[in-house]
């Protein structure tokens, strides 16, 4: 890893945790030219998932993509950004578990909107708004109070 104090690229590990899910290790680090601290993340690299739109289109997963709809959901909430990367992850680990490779974008956006409605409310009608196409207040208020049902 590069330091971002230094750029340089000799460092030593002086801590590593796996996360509770056990699908990434944090490690903490130490550059050995201007003892600069910072963490990294490991995950594991998952290749070949296709998306498969609204119009049959096929496109391959963008793991960027996901994370960057899932932090404009959460902008200006109060979860920080270890958070976010854990929900990519549950995301991801879901559908990979429901599907082979190709996914279907109704599964991604279903599997998100399941995360968010556990950590953050406002978020989750954040992203909902975006992925069912809210046309009217009627259908903000309506999400809202599903909220608030019980699920079966």
């Amino acid at each position: 890893m590069r330091c971002q104090k230094c750029t340089s690229i000799e460092d030593k590990v002086t801590d590593s945790r796996i996360s509770k899910e056990g699908n990434t290790i944090r490690r903490r680090r130490e550059c050995l030219e201007c003892g600069h601290r910072f963490s990294t993340t490991e995950t594991l690299v998952r290749e070949g998932l296709i998306v498969i739109k609204r119009d049959e289109r096929r496109e391959d997963f963008d793991r960027a993509k996901l994370s960057q709809s899932i932090r404009a959901a959460c902008h200006k909430r109060p979860i920080d950004e270890e958070r976010i990367s854990m929900l990519v992850e549950d995301v991801i680990d879901i559908l990979e578990a429901q599907y082979d490779s190709q996914i279907p974008s109704r599964a991604v956006g279903d599997a998100v909107m399941q995360n968010l409605s556990r950590i953050d409310q406002v978020a989750y009608v954040r992203f909902a708004s975006i992925y069912k196409q809210f046309r009217d207040a009627s259908e903000f208020i309506e999400e809202i109070e599903s909220l608030d049902r019980p699920t079966s």
